[in-house]
């Protein structure tokens, strides 16, 4: 890494940039698109209220970055040589928690956009931005605003109304499970937070027959807790 004032060439690493002193928008970018990449270096030169810290090239380079700068608002690309955008994300989160996120790519798929999001994204904008464009979204991105491009909002709004139509929908044609009245006693025990000896001894049967009715019970409940398998049988009315 090297310090400069100004630079266009930035393939072969990424550079950091002295801010001026009146603590403009800091800016930091993970972009593999020379072109892209220097438009909005330019873009972002000619604004005096931003700052470009570091630009790195590759996955490893946004990751080293994240340890010799701290930014304000940080971009970027998904479609990386070495690798996913959203590592940088992840660990641009933990790293700099302060940091407000974009993504800045082609990839306007659900599975990318999704992911980038639980990665800790605010903003997602697809390549077809101007420069001009993305440096009013980063201001929007730095004063609280969630920067996303239509086609994006679009695909999140409408994974919004699928997941709460299915979470609000009951699922059709379920039956509950056919629990026997045995395994319907040893669930209302565990409903009541009695362990498997304590259930053993109330029902007089070894512990290990307990367990095998709670096997059971997970295994037709379709579950793998005990915290599941009460939700579960309360969904499906099996408890009193």
């Amino acid at each position: 890494m090297r310090q400069t004032k100004g630079s266009n060439n930035t393939k072969s690493g990424f550079f950091m940039q002295q801010s001026p002193s009146r603590s403009p928008i800091r800016v930091a970018l993970v972009e593999d698109d020379v072109l892209f990449q220097n438009a909005l270096m330019a873009a972002i030169d000619n604004t005096p209220d931003m700052a470009l810290l570091s630009v790195a090239g590759t996955r490893a380079q946004g990751l080293l970055m994240l340890d010799q700068v701290q930014a304000d608002v940080l971009l970027v690309d998904l479609g990386l040589p070495d690798g996913s955008g959203i590592d940088v994300i992840r660990a641009a989160q933990m790293k700099w928690p302060g940091c407000g996120i974009m993504v800045s790519t082609v990839f306007g798929d659900e599975m990318h956009v999704m992911q980038s999001i639980e990665a800790g994204a605010s903003g997602y904008l697809l390549k077809d931005s101007t420069p001009e464009k993305m440096i009013f979204e980063i201001r929007s991105l730095h004063g609280g605003g969630s920067p996303i491009s239509p086609l994006i909002a679009r695909q999140v709004l409408m994974r919004f109304r699928l997941d709460h139509n299915a979470a609000a929908a009951p699922i059709a044609g379920k039956q509950p499970a056919a629990l026997s009245a045995r395994e319907k006693e040893v669930l209302e025990f565990i409903t009541k937070g009695f362990t498997s000896d304590e259930i053993a001894d109330l029902l007089q049967v070894s512990r290990h027959t307990v367990l095998t009715y709670v096997r059971r019970i997970y295994a037709k409940l379709e579950v793998n807790s005990k915290t599941e398998a009460i939700y579960e049988a309360r969904n499906q009315r099996l408890l009193e």
